[in-house]
């Protein structure tokens, strides 16, 4: 069984997603670069863990539909795609070698990424290599957490592994409703964090995509995130169907005073914060997580027809 590519969407300079076959089912993955820097010193690729989602987040498209877990063969010739068109040999001298299991999918749901994360350093020859998990963290998905702490300390410790909490808002009541499966709450994913961080580690991210009305009280989190362990990352909600559908209006938009008033309402609390917009020209890419998969699910898109989404399509 083969990885076939079916579309390509971007700009090589600044984001190319990928459209793939595989198992019969769609899959999504990406590459990105993030100017000023260069291909060189951060690289990033994020890959689909699931077909669909099982979730059902408020703002995203991945979750319309989900047709199971993509093996580990599955997600690894997703990065081998992209990898061995650069570098053939698999030896990547890239600085910031980022690998993101953060496109299509909820990671913890699917053991064959603790199989694969245990196998990158074997496979790549990457000094450089920080593979990120971005997870909701389900309840149902404790042993996932605790084989993944095993694996982090045995192959990345050191500042060689980056793990981020979706949160999206300072309420927890609020936080379940966006997020619309049994979750941990914050004191759980607090009592993670303390066990996970070690000396030399990267900080724990706590990710906001910041949506209008939802409530942003950085207090809130004294309790629980200790600053010294955990950093806050604030990002728009982006333009996808799901977000429309259900009214979320994304808080963070091109007025960067707006967006510092927020950043800076945690960083008076001590956290490190980091303002995530990355380039905006990336929404009219369709970059966002499952976009095009869920187009094509639906017939929205015909993969035989001479179908252009935008301007952006890459002829194969």
């Amino acid at each position: 069984m083969e990885l076939e590519i079916l579309r390509k969407f971007g700009k090589p300079e600044l984001a190319t997603l990928y459209i793939g076959r595989y198992n019969n089912e769609i899959v999504e993955f990406v590459e990105s670069v993030q100017p000023p820097f260069t291909q060189k010193e951060k690289w990033v690729l994020i890959l689909s863990t699931l077909y669909g989602c099982p979730i059902g987040c408020l703002m995203c498209d991945a979750g319309e539909y989900y047709h199971g877990k993509i093996s580990k063969k599955g997600m690894w010739q997703q990065l081998h795609y992209m990898i061995s068109a650069k570098y053939p040999d698999l030896n990547v001298p890239v600085k910031k070698f980022k690998i993101q299991f953060a496109r299509m999918g909820e990671p913890s749901l699917n053991e064959a990424v603790l199989e694969l994360l245990a196998d990158l350093p074997h496979l790549l020859n990457a000094p450089g290599l920080i593979p990120c998990i971005s997870t909701v963290a389900p309840v149902k998905a404790s042993n996932f957490f605790k084989e993944l702490l095993k694996i982090k300390q045995e192959y990345y410790r050191n500042g060689h592994f980056q793990l981020q909490f979706s949160i999206h808002s300072t309420n927890q009541k609020e936080r379940r409703s966006i997020i619309p499966i049994p979750i941990w709450t914050f004191d759980e994913i607090s009592h993670y964090g303390n066990i996970w961080h070690e000396a030399g580690d990267r900080k724990i991210t706590l990710n906001f995509a910041v949506g209008e009305g939802v409530e942003l009280n950085p207090e809130n989190l004294i309790p629980y995130f200790d600053p010294e362990k955990f950093l806050i990352k604030i990002t728009p909600i982006n333009p996808t169907n799901q977000a429309k559908q259900n009214k979320l209006n994304s808080k963070i938009t091109s007025d960067m005073l707006n967006n510092q008033i927020i950043c800076d309402s945690f960083r008076k609390l001590g956290y490190e914060t980091i303002l995530s917009i990355g380039e905006w020209e990336e929404n009219q890419i369709g970059s966002n997580c499952g976009q095009y998969a869920t187009k094509i699910i639906h017939g929205e898109v015909k993969l035989k027809e001479n179908y252009t989404c935008s301007e952006y399509e890459i002829p194969l």
